[in-house]
């Protein structure tokens, strides 16, 4: 294994940096380009037309735990402005639209029995206006927004939601997989895990670190993949669709060449994406092995009995194995990673399982969130990464940006889509990774959750002062319309 790891960080560190120009090469003639959005982030209309509350509803009507004690009540009001938004879509030329259905929207109690007719209507709505403009409907089942009724039977970590999340999505392919033929599982189950079971951060904001987030996990993979069974088994032969799962990876650098701070890195990369990864997309299948090793190590050091990561049986390894048509991969940023001692034993904890030291380098650019330097070099690194850790899967980039304040005239933004392009674009040309879709984060300014309305990411304006939710194209916007219509970062590509 050391040597396994020693030879691919030797290949990544041969990448290099990003170029300081933008690549002159054309993207190829089949790559497809798009933009991104999520319903609690961009629907508003938050209890019109017999939606249901669900857990950011909950979450933000707790006045604390937003800033400014924003909520999603209205957001961008796309409920009622959908066609603004197909407007703004085609003003753009993407290939496809990424968003996500409210589960609540359409089935209130989050269960099959009551169907809200109109949240049906409201989708179908949608997916007809952008198919009538010539926009592919790229849909996810869920973006962090559980009925509220599901989590006051516990949520994730309870199991009951790996057959409740299986029959709507099996109404979800029922009503709407006539037209929509890209299906996404799951957005980022890392966040909903480690950050609403695991650290309690975020709805529904439930603290058990060490215990909740892994309960999450083992039933987010069942779940995934019983919807994948459901699609393949009942729908695939007549509408010919696809599904798979989006997951978040940020680059993990090692600090120095030293084999223990690659080890790190690598770690990093196996709990944070390896987790919801390595089920799928492993020819091995199961969590990943320096998981269940050192969970299992630290559960009977702490006085568990068992391990407290939940087992997969052989049956479910080989149920959950292989269940992808492509792999979704949101990427925004990178983190450098130094070998520490472990943690000491004490109450359990995903950061103590862990046992690493992670930092972000000082030079590299800001954005508006802490989180987010520009690194585009780091790109590059996780695509290969994932190329050669899951045999190259087909890779479709579903969520990539940039936030600062809102501005029209953003060229911050402008260089961070060129510099991420490029290295997007020599992982494909000189790399020979699958990546054949890029999904710019996001369509508009929206609610950017804890943070409310103080991030920005969107390539439109929205005023969120007016009570029109008025929108207005951003230089970046325009950048990016010219990038989809050419295949080309630069005014003149090579042929």
């Amino acid at each position: 294994m050391k040597v396994t790891i020693y030879l691919f960080c030797i290949a990544v560190l041969l990448l290099g940096v990003s170029r300081s120009e933008p690549s002159n090469k054309k993207f190829p003639e089949n790559f497809q380009f798009g933009v991104a959005t999520a319903a609690y982030q961009v629907e508003g209309g938050w209890a019109d037309d017999g939606k249901g509350e669900n857990i950011w509803d909950h979450y933000t009507h707790q006045l604390g735990h937003i800033a400014n004690n924003a909520t999603g009540d209205v957001a961008c009001d796309s409920y009622h402005k959908y066609m603004e938004d197909v407007e703004m879509l085609t003003n753009l030329g993407v290939n496809y639209y990424r968003f996500s259905l409210s589960w609540s929207r359409i089935l209130p109690t989050g269960y099959t029995n009551q169907i809200n007719e109109a949240g049906v209507t409201y989708y179908k709505n949608l997916i007809s206006a952008l198919k009538e403009n010539g926009i592919e409907p790229f849909v996810t089942l869920y973006h962090w927004d559980l009925p509220q009724p599901l989590q006051e039977i516990g949520g994730w970590p309870n199991p009951l939601l790996e057959d409740i999340f299986a029959e709507y999505a099996r109404t979800a392919f029922t009503l709407f997989g006539d037209d929509v033929k890209n299906w996404m599982t799951f957005n980022e189950p890392k966040q909903t895990c480690l950050f609403g079971y695991g650290l309690g951060a975020t709805a529904p904001g439930m603290p058990a670190s060490g215990i909740g987030e892994y309960e999450c996990a083992y039933t987010i993979v069942k779940a995934h993949a019983k919807a994948y069974h459901i699609y393949d088994e009942e729908f695939r032969p007549t509408q010919k669709g696809r599904v798979s799962i989006v997951l978040d990876a940020q680059w993990a650098e090692p600090a120095s060449d030293s084999d223990e701070d690659k080890e790190a890195a690598e770690r990093v990369l196996q709990f944070d994406h390896g987790l919801y990864a390595h089920p799928i997309y492993h020819p091995d299948g199961n969590f990943p092995q320096v998981m269940i090793d050192r969970i299992a190590d630290r559960s009977e050091k702490e006085g568990f009995p068992t391990s407290r990561l939940p087992e997969l049986s052989t049956e479910e390894i080989e149920y959950i194995r292989g269940t992808f048509d492509f792999l979704g991969l949101n990427s925004y940023t990178t983190n450098m990673v130094q070998w520490t001692n472990d943690y000491e034993i004490g109450a359990p904890g995903y950061y103590s399982d862990l046992s690493v030291s992670t930092y972000q380098d000082p030079s590299w650019n800001n954005s508006a969130s802490g989180w987010l330097k520009v690194v585009p070099w780091g790109m590059r690194k996780i695509l290969n990464w994932i190329d050669q850790t899951y045999n190259h899967p087909e890779i479709i980039i579903t969520e990539n940006g940039f936030s600062d304040d809102g501005r029209l005239d953003d060229p911050t933004r402008i260089n961070y889509y060129a510099e991420y392009l490029t290295n997007i674009l020599e992982a494909i040309l000189e790399d020979g990774v699958n990546v054949t879709g890029y999904t710019a984060w996001s369509l508009m300014d929206n609610f950017e959750w804890n943070f409310g309305y103080l991030e920005k990411f969107g390539l439109y304006q929205v005023d969120f002062e007016d009570p029109d939710r008025t929108r207005t194209i951003k230089s970046s916007g325009e950048y990016y319309k010219r990038v989809i219509a050419n295949k080309c970062l630069v005014d003149t590509c090579e042929e």
